[in-house]
Parts: structure tokens; C-alpha cells; sequence
């Protein structure tokens, strides 16, 4: 007898109890991106001077610190630092019993406590040092910097993960104030983009196919129907029926200016009844609301049109990434119909089931159909290249296919460096000219890392990283930079400004506070997951926190 009684349901596993919150934000594919990630801190690159001032690198264990809770792959901390008192001040995942240990292994060994499931490692040997080794590098989807560091060190790791495609988040915190700078390779493309809802729905009311057009046809006699059934009726269906009436009308068109729309929605408004005990129709309430932004005509968006015009999409090679495949076909779809592949999704609406179900249907059945056209396509691109390359998954696809109107491709800036690249000093100059920027802490923290690099010179008789001689040198020559080309943007006003940021990064002698570091941890560590699950859209490219006003700012450098 037992054996006519349904199994039982199988309930969440024990990962997905644990990651449970998170899962909803970037779903299994993203927590697999996260788990298949490892990723590189180096926490610092020796000592700052000559009285061993070492960079206390509590953002770059922060950040790490959000990125093991979600369940990375792994980590590795490069640090050749020894934990100090000072440290012990400052950085939360230290003991008093780690107090002359290596800072490396102290920090890696508390962060593994955060999460069972993440392996870490550590080394003590400074980065330069580890990068000739040239197996070291690939091993990582991410690398984390704490700064300051001095520029040879920088430029060496930078260059090498611009070679690999490997991301680069660069990171100061300092007394009160924070910059971060993230460097992704050329062209960066973001198929889950996770854009508002209401702008993913595609109707496609304006131009059905052969389904959906029977569909409406049943509601054709809306009067015969009784009251509960005409308040029913799904607001997809009513515009459909009255789109019908206005064609007959207008010699076949659909509104397609404002005005129009605005008689058309009136015409639909006039279609509900009110004799009722609400006094009106919900549905009829929804397709009003839904006029002006369901009967546009299909237009390609330019972010897409961008994709599609690219060399790389036009021009495949056995080599090119699933993304540009998927891209060449979803192109040839809109060449041969000019749309994109329906996603399928459909918005809650007031219906019964049976009739939202047999609705949701035609659409997700439409969808389907669309992606087997595109997947032909992608197999046939695939044919062409004969046995080089491994068929691309169909979710691959899928997702593609789903997202295709608001997919994201950007282009990877460096670090800035103002003293290097003209583009960076014209963005500063145009930033400094906005009033209240925060663009003149990014502009102290760049004199910090020149500051860093002099006294790591050899052969540099400067003994302290508060050497005024020193500040002054290179605050001169940075303010220098940016007034050789238009002298117009860095006014006395603007020069005081900088000069007051320095003070504050000269204040804490490169020093950070907890609870700053630990608030930019935050939002390095969000940048980082966008950029490991390849899931909304990451910064581009600098983000600059200012603790005492409690504002941050966003720059494109």
C-alpha cells in the first residue's frame, strides 16, 4: 500500500540553505561562476620608507573578508609584512598572539574560519618576486591591490592581468577617505545585466505573430460575457482586441505618436464597466496604464547595435569567445526579422489561471521556437570551424537569448595615472570643474603613490613618509600636470582643495581607520562579485568615498 504514495519532496540541500539569500540576487549559475573564482590579494609590497612603515592593507582583508562569506573558490594573500601593534589596532581578523607572525598567515588563517568551503593560501614573498614565475598569474579570475604601491610593482602586475583578461581592483583607504579603481580587459561584455523589470517586458503588441493574434481573436465579443468574465479578461488581450478596432479604422496602423496613443487609451479606458461594486475594471485599469509603453515599435537599443557592429561579431574566427558566437547569430535573427528573440517572460496581470497560464504559454512557446533559430545558428557557425572548438551549452544560449536587449559591453580602462595618460588629466579637469567634487582626494591619493615611489628609489636619503620635502615635490608636480594643457580647471580654490586632501593622508601617515576600511571593503567586494559572476554592471572605472562629508562619487578616469 505504501508503495502508491508519492515520494517525498525533496527540500533545499544544505548549499543552497546556506547561500540561500544570495542565490536570489545572481541564481546556481552565478554561485558556480563564484565557486569556480580565485582570487589574488596583495596586501601590501614591503615597507613604505626607511622606518619600516608598511601598509596596513585592513581594506584589501575587508574586501576579502565579503568575498569568502558568498563562497569564492579560493584565495592567496601576497604580504611580506609582519603583524605590529599598529596592526593590531586596526585589523579585526588579527590576535594579540599574531603580533610578530607573518601578517599573511595570520589573516589567511582567520578568513578561512569565515567559511569551510573556501581554500586559502598565503605568501610572504613580494609580488615581483612570484610574478616570473608565469604559472603563478593565470591561476586567478581577480586580483585585489592594496595600495599605496610603489609603481614598478603596480605597472608589473597590471600589465600581466591586462595580458591574461584578468580584472584589477586597486584600492586606498586613508584616515577618512577611500579610492578604489577597477581594470577589466578591452571589452568586457555583461549578458545578465539585471536591468528594471518593467523595461525587460516585450509584448510585442505591436507586431504579433500568428498565436498570439488567435489569442485575441477569442475575445473578439467582449459585450456576451458576464461580469466576472469580462473583469478577467487579460490586459495583454483586451489591447490586442481594441488594437483590431483601431486598425479598421486607420487604415491598419497601431498609434504611433502620443496623440494617438493618448485617443487610444481613452477608447480602452471607455471599454470597462462600471455598473459594478468597484466602481471599475482592474484589468481594464492595467492595459491603460500599459498603452503608452507596450505599443512602441520594436527598436534595436544602441548597446546592442554596438555589440553587433563590432569586428569581433562580424568577423568570427575558430578562436572567438561564446559570447561573440551567440552574438553572430542573435544578429543574423534580427537581420531576418528585425527583432530579437523574444525572451518569453510575461508581467502579473489581473486573469483567471487557466487564461494567464494559456497566455504565459504562447509566450514562453515563442521563445522557444526563437532560440532553436538561434541555436541552429550557433551550431552551424560552430560546423564551420569543423572540430576546433567545443559546442557552446545550450543555457549559454538561453541566457543570451533572454537578455539580448540589455546586454552590456565595456570597455576596460587602465588604473588611472594622471602623471601617464592624457584622457585621465581631461576627466580630472572636467570633474574639478563640478562644484563639491570629490575629485581632489583621488588627486592627493596619486600624489601618495608618487610620494610612495620617491622614497622607494634607490639611492633616496629620505628616511619618513612624512617628509614635507617630499609632499611638497610632488604635490607641485601632480597640480603641474593638470595645469600644463588648461590651467583654466585648477584655480587657487582648486589647488587649497588638494592641498587639504594631502593633509589628511599626511594626518594618519598612510594610516587606515576601521570603520572606513571596512565600509570601502563593502564596495570593493560588490564591484568584485559583479566583475567574478559576470552579473550586473560593474563600476567604470573610479570610486572615490569621502568619510567626513559621508558621500561618495563616481568617475569615469
Amino acid at each position: 500500500m505504501t508503495d502508491s504514495f508519492p515520494s517525498a519532496l525533496t527540500g533545499p540541500s544544505s548549499k543552497e540553505r546556506k547561500y540561500d539569500r544570495q542565490l536570489r540576487l545572481w541564481a546556481a549559475s552565478g554561485q558556480q561562476a563564484l565557486e569556480e573564482s580565485r582570487v589574488l590579494l596583495v596586501n601590501s609590497d614591503g615597507p613604505i620608507d626607511k622606518q619600516k612603515t608598511t601598509v596596513s592593507g585592513v581594506v584589501g582583508v575587508e574586501t576579502l573578508k565579503n568575498l569568502v562569506l558568498p563562497g569564492i573558490g579560493g584565495f592567496t594573500i601576497v604580504d611580506p609584512a609582519s603583524v605590529t601593534e599598529s596592526d593590531l589596532g586596526v585589523n579585526f581578523f588579527l590576535e594579540e598572539q599574531s603580533l610578530g607572525k607573518s601578517r599573511a598567515e595570520e589573516t589567511c588563517r582567520l578568513l578561512k574560519e569565515l567559511n569551510p568551503d573556501v581554500e586559502g593560501t598565503f605568501s610572504t614573498t613580494p609580488i615581483a618576486e612570484l610574478l616570473q614565475d608565469t604559472k603563478f598569474l593565470p591561476a586567478f579570475r581577480l586580483v585585489l591591490v592594496s595600495g599605496p604601491v610603489k609603481c614598478s610593482s603596480l605597472d608589473l602586475l597590471c600589465n600581466a592581468s591586462r595580458e591574461l583578461g584578468i580584472p584589477v581592483l586597486y584600492t586606498h583607504s586613508v584616515g577618512f577617505y577611500s579610492t578604489f579603481s577597477l581594470q577589466l580587459p578591452a571589452e568586457f561584455p555583461i549578458v545578465e545585466t539585471h536591468p528594471d523589470p518593467e523595461t525587460t517586458q516585450d509584448l510585442r503588441l505591436a507586431n504579433p505573430w500568428p498565436e498570439l493574434l488567435e489569442a485575441g481573436a477569442r475575445v473578439r465579443d467582449l459585450d456576451t460575457l458576464d461580469d466576472h468574465q469580462h473583469g478577467h479578461v487579460p490586459y495583454v488581450l483586451l489591447l490586442l482586441h481594441y488594437l483590431e478596432q483601431w486598425k479598421e479604422t486607420h487604415e491598419g496602423n497601431v498609434p504611433s505618436n502620443y496623440k494617438e496613443k493618448t485617443e487610444f487609451r481613452e477608447m480602452v479606458r471607455a471599454g470597462a464597466r462600471t455598473n459594478n461594486p468597484e466602481g471599475g475594471e482592474e484589468n481594464f485599469d492595467e492595459a491603460v496604464a500599459a498603452v503608452l509603453k507596450s505599443l512602441n515599435p520594436f527598436s534595436l537599443r544602441s548597446n546592442i547595435r554596438e555589440v553587433f557592429e563590432m569586428e569581433e561579431c562580424q568577423k568570427l574566427r575558430a578562436d572567438s569567445a561564446s559570447f561573440w558566437v551567440i552574438a553572430s547569430a542573435v544578429n543574423a535573427f534580427y537581420q531576418m526579422h528585425r527583432v530579437l528573440p523574444l525572451p518569453g517572460s510575461l508581467p502579473d496581470m489581473k486573469a483567471q489561471s487557466a487564461d494567464y497560464i494559456s497566455l504565459q504559454n504562447i509566450y514562453k512557446s515563442k521563445a522557444r521556437k526563437d532560440l532553436e533559430e538561434v541555436t541552429e545558428t550557433v551550431r552551424r557557425i560552430e560546423g564551420s570551424f569543423g572540430a576546433k572548438r567545443s559546442p557552446i551549452p545550450e543555457k549559454e544560449i538561453e541566457v543570451f537569448c533572454k537578455n539580448a536587449a540589455h546586454i552590456k559591453l565595456i570597455r576596460g580602462r587602465n588604473i588611472p595615472r594622471i602623471d601617464r595618460d592624457v584622457t585621465v588629466q581631461s576627466s580630472v579637469r572636467m570633474a574639478l570643474g563640478i562644484p563639491e567634487s570629490l575629485a581632489p582626494i583621488s588627486i592627493a591619493f596619486q600624489i601618495l603613490d608618487a610620494v610612495v615611489d620617491q622614497l622607494q628609489e634607490t639611492g633616496s636619503t629620505v628616511a619618513s613618509i612624512d617628509d614635507n620635502e617630499t609632499w611638497d615635490k610632488q604635490t607641485q608636480r601632480i597640480i603641474g600636470v593638470l595645469k600644463a594643457e588648461d590651467p583654466e580647471y585648477v584655480d587657487e580654490e582648486v589647488e587649497e582643495q588638494i592641498k587639504n586632501a594631502t593633509q589628511e593622508l599626511r594626518r594618519t601617515k598612510a594610516g587606515e581607520l576601521h570603520n572606513i576600511s571596512s565600509l570601502t571593503g563593502g564596495l570593493v567586494a560588490q564591484e568584485a562579485l559583479k566583475v567574478l559572476t559576470r552579473q550586473y554592471v560593474p563600476l567604470d572605472n573610479t570610486c572615490i568615498f569621502d568619510g567626513v562629508k559621508s558621500r561618495s562619487e563616481m568617475h569615469r578616469l
